[in-house]
Order: C-alpha cells, then sequence, then structure tokens
C-alpha cells in the first residue's frame, strides 16, 4: 500500500506531511485533484520554509489549504527536554510515534556542528556495552520521526553534519532511513551534500549493501573485535553476520574522496587492546580504503566493562599505524549527560 492509499477525504484519515518524499506528496495531491504542481509547492513549505501548520502554506489556495487539512497535518515536535555538557554538547529529547522519546545529540565544534540522531526507539542488536541495547526495542521511526530531530533542533540553522549514531540500527528501519536520507538530500528536500552524512551500522549486510547502491553518503561500521569468537561476545549481531563477512561484502565496493568508509572500535581494558587484536585487525582490513576511529569506553552504570588507560590506547593506534592503517582517537563528548558513544538511553526519562 502506498504512503498516501488512505488519505481520500471521505475517510478523513489524518497523514503526516513531514518526512514525505516528493513522489508521496504528487500521490497525495493527485488523490486530492490539486494540480500536480502543487506537491513541489508543499515539499517547498516542508523542508524549506519549515512551517508548522498547513496554514502557512501560503501559495495554495484557501480551498485548497482546507481540504489539505481534513486529511493531513505537518507533524512537526519540539524537544521534551535538554541537558547541556560542560563541553558545550547538548542532548535532546523528542517524542517518537511509535510511542515514547529519543535522544539527539548536538555537538559544536568549532566551524563545525555535528547532530548525532537516532532511528529507533531502542535498539534490537543487544551489544553488551551499549546503554541503546540494554533498552531493548520499543519501535521504528519514521521518516518525519528521524527528520524531526533536525528541524526541531534549536541550533538547526549552524548544522554542518549529521551522523546516524544515535539510538537503534539504521539497517534495522532501512526504509525509513533511506527515505530521510532522500529527503535530507534531495534538491526539493533540505539539500544537503551527501558528504555532510554517515550512517553507522553494526554490520547488517542487505541494509549495508541497499544503503551502499542508493546513496553516497559516508559508512562507519561498528567492529569492536577482529575475532569472531570475541566479537559474538559483545555483539550478538556477529553470529548472523561475521565481521569477514562484512568486510568482505564491503570490498566489492568503491570508497574514495565522495564516500568515505570507517570503522569504529571501542578500546577496552584486556578485552581487545592487545598487540593481537591491533594486528588481527590489520590482516582484516588490509587493502580497503578505511579509517579507524579509536573510541574510548563511556563507563555505564552496572556494566563489567573498563576502558583501556590511555597510554595503551596509544600504543593500540601506534601499532595500527605501523602497519599503513590511517587511525584517529576520538575525541568523547557530552559524557558528563550520558550523551557520548553507547551511553543514549530513554529508560530513566520520567516524561515516557
Amino acid at each position: 500500500m502506498s504512503q498516501v492509499d488512505s488519505v481520500c477525504p471521505a475517510r478523513r484519515e489524518v497523514v503526516r506531511l513531514f518526512g514525505m518524499r516528493l513522489e508521496a506528496l504528487q500521490e497525495l495531491s493527485d488523490s486530492l485533484h490539486f494540480p500536480r504542481y502543487a506537491a513541489m509547492q508543499m515539499a517547498e513549505w516542508l523542508y524549506h520554509r519549515k512551517v508548522a501548520s498547513t496554514d502557512d502554506m501560503l501559495n495554495l489556495s484557501k480551498v485548497r489549504r482546507a481540504q489539505l487539512q481534513e486529511v493531513a497535518e505537518v507533524g512537526v515536535a519540539a524537544p521534551a527536554d535538554v541537558q547541556v555538557s560542560a563541553d558545550g554538547a547538548r542532548k535532546y529529547l523528542f517524542p517518537a510515534s511509535p510511542g515514547g522519546f529519543v535522544e539527539t545529540v548536538f555537538i559544536p565544534d568549532g566551524e563545525r556542528a555535528t547532530a548525532c540522531i537516532s532511528s529507533q526507539v531502542g535498539c534490537r542488536m543487544g551489544c553488551a556495552f551499549c546503554m541503546t541495547g540494554r533498552q531493548r526495542f520499543t519501535g521504528n521511526l519514521s521518516s518525519g520521526d528521524i527528520l524531526n530531530q533536525l528541524r526541531s533542533l534549536p541550533e538547526y540553522e549552524a548544522l554542518t553534519n549529521v551522523v546516524y549514531m544515535g539510538m537503534g540500527e539504521p539497517f534495522d528501519n532501512l526504509d525509513a532511513v533511506l527515505e530521510s536520507i532522500e529527503v535530507l538530500t534531495a534538491p526539493w528536500g533540505f539539500g544537503m551534500a551527501a558528504r555532510r552524512i554517515t550512517v553507522s551500522t553494526a554490520g547488517v549486510i542487505p541494509g549495508m549493501e541497499e544503503f551502499l547502491r542508493r546513496t553516497r553518503c559516508h559508512l562507519a561500521v561498528s567492529l569492536h573485535n577482529p575475532f569472531d569468537n570475541e566479537r559474538a561476545a559483545m555483539m550478538p549481531v556477529q553470529h548472523k553476520y561475521p565481521i569477514s563477512e562484512v568486510v568482505r561484502t564491503l570490498r566489492r565496493y568503491d570508497f574514495s574522496d565522495y564516500r568515505r568508509l570507517s570503522f569504529e572500535y571501542i578500546v577496552f581494558d584486556g578485552l581487545n587492546d592487545t598487540p593481537r587484536h591491533a594486528d588481527a585487525l590489520a590482516a582484516l582490513l588490509k587493502g580497503l580504503p578505511c579509517r579507524i576511529n579509536l573510541i574510548r569506553f563511556h563507563a555505564i552504570e552496572g556494566s563489567a566493562f573498563r576502558g583501556a588507560p590511555e597510554e595503551r590506547m596509544l600504543d593500540f593506534q601506534r601499532r595500527l599505524q605501523s602497519h599503513g592503517l590511517q587511525v584517529t582517537i576520538r575525541h568523547s563528548r557530552g559524557e558528563d549527560i550520558m550523551a557520548a558513544c553507547g551511553m543514549l538511553s530513554t529508560l530513566k526519562n520520567n516524561v515516557q
């Protein structure tokens, strides 16, 4: 069933306009017997002029606005809460249509300003070191829910980059994520360059391949351990999509200046921080154009994991670099407000 099959005026069912692709807006326009150009007018109001109500779409006639209001709403929502870190990062709480809330992080960094957005309420991946994984899965976000985290961000006008690295596994919600990327990058949508967007995955191969075929956005893969049995103990996704198979799949695709590939590697004390791990990681990625981001583990309540000491992280970086790999240690932001990597969760929010 198409996105607008159920919007005929007789049934008075209300659909959410925000997040719709141009094709869906055209279907809606046709169902209401609007002229074909009305879909582009709606897109202009939704994504360029950022209206909150169909009443504000002033180049639609008053009669057409009234027809549209009977079956549709814009459907944007302001954040319900905000926390501000000592380092300037801000964590916002947004309502989500599956029920509950998701967290979004705004990270200012000189001339760069990044929004870290969520794609699901909770997550099915169950990674042992991640607060979102502990929350379990409640529901998928719609394209509108995903994009609302940008559109309704108070700092929206300052944004330069978007990363799908918040709550959830983006390729476990593939259709909505790809739809949101289309709206985000299309000239009739937000018009953001694909090189400004990065999507992170734990290695869900079918979704990853579809993403690589259909977009030019950057890809980040959560790796965290090069050994199959050790990674499986940390990341259940390994049982279905082994990291060796993920890497073999990636070797079939082109990565260059327009689309980068990176691997995220949280460095745990005594678990994945030895020379043996560094050498195996280098062997796994040999010849693949990529960068490795080493990430400090951010302690979460009740977790037995510990972050590796700083000197060991530096040793790990140097050993990887000796193999010719491009390696950086990512600077953590927002840890004091539980906004850093692996810390997002809405379990304890009183508004739920």
